[in-house]
């Protein structure tokens, strides 16, 4: 049922889409030739063409209306997928820390480096 409503809904929107493209800026229709008063002159394709974008915008909403409803009801006891769920990695044990070498006994005395350089 939800597949279905959602391939209505595709039909729809391009509809809509095309029924839009269709109508000229100033508020005009198709803005063909033809009889003043026929369904094809300017102001029988405008009205015509209102009339189908109103009546498909309505079809829209309701649909998506309709859709929302199907979708909270057939999905609301749904799991959470977990699979690309990051896991903890156990940090390495630092390495232990060594005592430095005690000073040399003899008597020569130690060099310094200088810090400056």
């Amino acid at each position: 049922m939800f597949h279905f409503l959602i391939v209505v809904q595709a039909i729809i929107a391009a509809s809509l889409v095309g029924v839009i493209l269709m109508q000229r800026s100033e508020g005009g229709g198709l803005g063909m030739g033809g009889s003043p008063s026929g369904l094809m002159s300017a102001r029988g394709a405008a009205d015509f063409l209102t009339r189908t974008t109103t009546i498909l915008a309505t079809l829209f909403i309701i649909l998506s209306i309709s859709l929302a409803f199907v979708a909270a009801q057939k999905g609301g006891t749904g799991e959470i997928d977990s699979s690309l769920e990051r896991t903890e990695v156990p940090a390495t044990p630092a390495a232990p820390v060594t005592t430095a070498p005690a000073a040399p006994a003899s008597g020569a005395p130690a060099t310094e480096v200088p810090l400056d350089k």
